[in-house]
């Protein structure tokens, strides 16, 4: 492993921001830490960088350890939210700042900060000042500046956290292909889940300082090891009696269960497939969601939402549906897994 941390712990106060949290990354992997605002993501960014100091436990980059290695000596690049870009210099001197500290020959200075201009699509704009720059211009600047240095592992706090949602999108697709074309060793912090998913090879999800699981973001989606993931990932509600429905009575004894809207199908009498396995609803609610209808159903004193494409019929709120779960996430205080309904016959469609 590149990256190597073991029990990381870190407090602040009362407040426990890391604990005991072990991970390891590959070299060249990019890597979102996401999570709940608060959960210890930042401070785990943090001591990785050498901004913070861990209360106990060990860092290893390149199979060396890095505790006592001042931030400045662990190439390590470091993009902060608000860009921390120097108001007073071009955009030119912003990128080559950290080459200049480090009084590097003007023309490798010079030839460095072109080849970053020229990757991070800033030509033209090497004059401008901070206040002169749009958001995304800002945060390419912040990210050129950072790897001016040729850092081996590059560190992003909340990266597009400041930028308006179209921007946004188009900068994660632009960070994505630009790291695999350095190839860097990267971690990012988010608490966007799409964000993440889109732009991570792999995620590790934090929560209240402990580190709940890591893994592809398909891995994590189809496979949640910890109640907190099942509930994060996706959109998700809570079911206090599955043991009540169709096709889960003899799942796991006295357990709760989480369910995602993909997971549900609807339909009016004639609609599903497998009627006998399903239960009848009362609509409750209907939201338009742009490619599809988000429902939800009124089961006894339970409610589901589901997915509804655009091209049935509208439902509306009094309607009675049957409703098909076919999957749920079950778990009490010892055990956790995934269920599939019992008394369905059929495999899953795809499009619900």
């Amino acid at each position: 492993m590149y990256i190597e941390v073991n029990q990381l712990r870190k407090t602040f106060g009362g407040y426990i921001a890391s604990d005991d949290v072990s991970f390891g990354i590959e070299k060249g992997r990019l890597v979102g830490l996401l999570g709940p605002s608060g959960g210890g993501k930042t401070t785990i960014l943090r001591m990785l960088a050498g901004l913070e100091t861990p209360d106990s436990g060990d860092i290893y980059i390149d199979g060396k350890r890095v505790n006592d290695v001042p931030a400045q000596q662990r190439g390590i690049g470091f993009v902060f939210q608000n860009y921390a870009l120097f108001r007073h210099m071009s955009v030119y001197d912003n990128i080559a700042f950290g080459l200049t500290v480090q009084k590097k020959p003007k023309a490798y200075i010079k030839a460095r900060v072109s080849e970053l201009i020229e990757l991070t699509g800033l030509k033209g704009l090497e004059k401008r000042y901070p206040n002169q720059l749009s958001g995304g211009q800002r945060q390419r600047v912040a990210f050129a500046r950072a790897l001016a240095p040729e850092p081996h592992l590059l560190l992003l706090d909340e990266p597009f956290a400041a930028i308006d949602a179209k921007v946004r999108k188009e900068l994660r697709a632009w960070l994505k292909s630009t790291i695999e074309r350095i190839g860097i060793t990267t971690i990012f912090v988010t608490h966007d889940q799409e964000e993440a998913v889109e732009v991570a090879d792999e995620i590790m999800i934090v929560s209240g300082g402990r580190l709940e699981q890591k893994g592809s973001p398909i891995d994590i989606y189809k496979n949640p090891h910890t109640p907190f993931v099942a509930g994060f990932i996706g959109e998700s509600s809570q079911l206090p009696e599955p043991s009540r429905l169709k096709g889960f009575e003899d799942e796991l004894p006295g357990a709760k269960a989480i369910i995602r809207p993909e997971f549900v199908e609807i339909g009016k009498p004639g609609e599903l497939a497998t009627p006998l396995a399903a239960e009848t609803g009362v609509v409750r609610n209907v939201f338009f969601r742009g490619s599809s209808w988000q429902v939800e159903v009124q089961l006894g004193t339970q409610s589901v939402f589901a997915y509804r494409s655009l091209e049935k019929e509208a439902l509306r709120p009094g309607d009675e549906v049957l409703v098909l779960i076919h999957r749920l996430y079950l778990f009490n205080d010892e055990h956790s897994r995934i269920v599939e309904n019992g008394m369905k016959t059929d495999p899953m469609p795809v499009n619900i």
